[in-house]
């Protein structure tokens, strides 16, 4: 912001708005390419037949990617200029996106989607970036602007893909992502500013360091596995609902997968309502809940495999489980070391996408075995794993860290 936006506070917050507009759309944006090959599936099987049995694997590697790139990537965003790192993953994420839509092979695909994942980090330099360019008075709200973006970009990215796919075929889909990609990185060099770094170490020690807040913080450990475990069951149902919808009774094409994904839209009307109640009972409380509604929707998913309406049901049930607890969690964490919230999230996040891969991977291996019943107990599995997590940490300890 200018000097003269400053100095009048009605433009200034005109301004912030923009700008925080702005970064919710680069959060939501980058993030939505990790999501686009999950109602895609059936037509990776059609393309690739000679390795159907292995497009289960996509989605798998896509969010380990992402894994690996919040945690090589994100810190990153503490120690240099986070407009120039945003402009330099969107050049990359492009490039990456233009192999994965001329892949000759399923091979080429699995490594397209993991430097896809890697690069789609930007998202993780939008938030930290709303919190410095607010001022503390408005740095909740901005930061919660960002999110709401980031969620925003998760939820519709289903179904964006399933549209573009049945209409353009799925190649389509990472072409209409590129278009969106270079569009914005347009916008983001005519009105983004450059940040301030907070942090001298280097590269080195600044990874190292998160290891250290790792051991150093026991409510950081037990909200990490948590949210993985959680997360883990939320892709366990997402990686599969399109090869589910694909066969008997429903032979849906992907466009039903990812309308789906508007039905998730629940989540983020309950995110803001989660924070409320989070401030008012505590996230712990909250999180309890949420792992509970996680196991009630897969018990609802169980008795739905020839149900479009219990699957309805229970992907309004399972993304309000899963978007309140990842608020609420996030809450917890960044209220452990406030000098050091950009690297708390990381381990937060690095733990949360590992859980998002195997939870995939799960899904993949089960589907075939044991088909969508198998698919509802594993996720009730992990809703298991996140409640005798959660509990078995005392209330008390939330406040030693």
């Amino acid at each position: 912001m200018s000097t003269s936006d400053a100095s009048n506070p009605a433009t200034a917050d005109r301004s912030l708005r923009g700008l925080l507009f702005l970064l919710a759309t680069i959060a939501g944006v980058s993030v939505a390419n990790i999501y686009y090959n999950q109602p895609l599936l059936d037509n990776f099987r059609q393309s690739f037949p000679a390795s159907a049995s292995w497009v289960g694997t996509v989605p798998a590697v896509t969010q380990l990617g992402y894994a690996a790139g919040m945690l090589l990537l994100a810190p990153l965003g503490d120690r240099f200029d986070r407009r120039r790192l945003i402009l330099l993953q969107i050049a990359g994420m492009c490039v990456a996106l233009i192999v994965a839509a001329a892949a000759p092979s399923l091979t080429v695909l699995i490594g397209a989607s993991l430097a896809i994942g890697v690069l789609a980090t930007i998202a993780q330099q939008a938030v930290p970036f709303a919190a410095e360019l607010a001022p503390p008075s408005q740095r909740g709200h901005a930061v919660g602007m960002v999110m709401s973006g980031l969620l925003l970009g998760i939820l519709l990215a289903r179904t964006a893909a399933g549209v573009i796919a049945e209409y353009f075929g799925w190649r389509s889909v990472f072409g209409a992502s590129v278009v969106a990609l270079l569009a914005l990185a347009v916008v983001i060099i005519l009105r983004l500013p450059k940040s301030q770094p907070t942090s001298t170490l280097p590269y080195g020690k600044l990874l190292v360091s998160m290891w250290h807040l790792l051991l150093e913080h026991r409510a950081l450990r037990e909200a990490s596995l948590t949210g993985a475990a959680l997360f883990a069951a939320f892709s366990i149902f997402w990686s599969v609902l399109a090869l589910l919808l694909a066969g008997a009774p429903f032979h849906l094409g992907p466009q039903a997968a990812g309308l789906f994904g508007i039905v998730g839209a629940a989540g983020a009307l309950a995110a803001p309502l989660a924070g409320k109640f989070a401030d008012r009972r505590g996230p712990r409380a909250i999180i309890t809940v949420s792992i509970v509604l996680v196991a009630i929707a897969f018990v609802v998913f169980g008795a739905s495999a020839k149900s479009i309406a219990g699957l309805v049901i229970g992907v309004i049930v399972l993304d309000i489980g899963v978007q309140a607890a990842q608020i609420s969690n996030q809450s917890r964490i960044y209220a452990l070391k406030p000098e050091a919230r950009s690297r708390v999230n990381t381990v937060y996040m690095v733990a949360y996408f590992i859980g998002g891969a195997l939870g995939s991977a799960v899904g993949a291996a089960v589907w075939p075995a044991f088909g969508w019943l198998g698919v509802s107990v594993a996720g009730i599995v992990f809703a298991s794993l996140a409640a005798w997590n959660h509990l078995r940490l005392p209330a008390r300890a939330e406040v030693l860290g």
